[in-house]
């Protein structure tokens, strides 16, 4: 994953978590504010979320953290 959708993630998860709390779900749609505007980042979002990860539509904002943090680990 690109280090510009890793950002991303990661920003969006903490603005989510610290507005709504650690429960809050989210998609991966909600990285994007529902907009097709970068084609290629939403694929490469899609890819990682439904085929590497095989994530239900919403996930935990905590537990897309987590997993971007740990493959960034070397």
């Amino acid at each position: 994953m690109r280090q510009e959708l890793k950002e991303l993630f990661i920003h969006q998860c903490d603005e989510k978590i610290n507005n709504e709390g650690s429960e809050v779900d989210l998609s991966f749609y909600a990285f994007f504010n529902n907009k097709n505007d970068n084609p290629e980042l939403l694929m490469e979002a899609a890819n990682w979320w439904i085929m590497k990860h095989k994530l239900d539509h919403f996930e935990k904002a905590t537990k897309i953290k987590e997993l971007i943090l740990n493959e960034s680990k070397p």
